[in-house]
């Protein structure tokens, strides 16, 4: 079979057409399919012509005193016509379930470092409340992240409010102080806050990441002191790992509640001292973009569980 293409083929008639046409095939009267859909009568007979004119088909016989009766044609036509408009308040009925009640995909980003700590329990915790949902989650840095919002490929991202554009909608959720990564034999590990001056030094592991980069480099500089820096990665684990293993000291923001790195060697969180701005934790959203129900119940689901003194997966700081 041979389907017409869909930049060729367009459709000449419209379901009002076909609605009116119904109702004068079911009531087989002009003057009582006006009444049924409060229309005049003139726009019956015109709805009428107007699909023999484009089907070229006779759909009804007229008659000056009996009113109208469908010919063979129209009977058919009469079936197939009623098909048409219960597919089309199907539609309606898939655009108010889609627009109501939180179904079918979404797709949202979540920033690389605390992907692995805040999302499997948010996600988790939304799909029980919410098991028609089909919850798709990209990993990336902050400016990968607002590249898929801005070619609309995510719906939302759970990220940090770095570098947000004017076209970019951003929703304040936690704040997340910065905070020294050190070994736990380092000398300095049992103290409960250090100044960058205290470690200038030594060798700074530096998570590798766009605007990540950029916001801990920015904390030196008004420090007005130059970082030694020993290692570098834009994984968050292996910078961990580094630290751990004792090649120098790091900075984060997202603190895993379990304090050992993945090579199983244990990490010490130590207060940053000194009037810093935090990271912001929140919602990023394409600006004048219309959410389907399905992301504005997750929005709803972060905002019932994530602030500043809740993150799950992380630990606080009075830990």
């Amino acid at each position: 079979m041979i389907t017409p293409d869909a930049q060729t083929f367009s459709l000449r008639f419209t379901l009002r057409q076909l609605q009116y046409f119904v109702a004068a095939g079911e009531t087989g009267s002009i003057t009582l399919a006006s009444e049924r859909v409060n229309i005049s009568q003139p726009s019956i007979s015109a709805a009428i012509s107007q699909l023999e004119t484009e089907f070229g088909l006779q759909l009804f016989v007229r008659h000056h005193a009996q009113g109208l009766s469908l010919t063979p044609a129209g009977e058919r036509f009469l079936q197939a016509a009623k098909s048409v408009l219960q597919h089309a308040m199907e539609l309606h009925g898939v655009a108010d379930e889609v627009a109501t009640v939180p179904t079918g995909p979404l797709h949202i980003g979540s920033f690389r470092t605390f992907s692995p700590l805040l999302i499997p329990e948010l996600c988790k915790r939304f799909l029980d409340q919410y098991p028609g949902v089909n919850l798709r989650v990209t990993e990336g840095n902050e400016a990968e992240l607002l590249a898929l919002l801005r070619r609309a490929e995510i719906s939302l991202a759970v990220t940090y409010g770095l570098n947000v554009t004017n076209e970019v909608d951003f929703e304040p959720l936690a704040e997340l102080p910065t905070y020294i990564l050190l070994a736990t034999d380092h000398p300095l590990a049992e103290r409960s806050s250090l100044a960058l001056a205290e470690l200038a030094a030594e060798p700074y592991i530096l998570l590798d990441l766009p605007l990540s980069r950029e916001y801990f480099m920015s904390l030196f500089l008004r420090e007005g002191i130059t970082p030694n820096i020993g290692a570098r990665s834009e994984y968050p684990e292996t910078v961990r790992s580094y630290v751990a293993s004792g090649f120098g000291y790091s900075l984060m923001t997202s603190r895993p509640l379990n304090k050992a790195a993945v090579n199983g060697k244990p990490l010490a969180y130590i207060r940053l001292q000194g009037e810093y701005r935090p990271m912001i934790l929140g919602i990023a959203s394409l600006k004048g973009l219309r959410k389907p129900r399905a992301a504005e119940a997750f929005e709803e689901h972060c905002r019932a569980l994530i602030s500043t003194d809740n993150l799950p997966g992380m630990a606080p700081w009075d830990d």
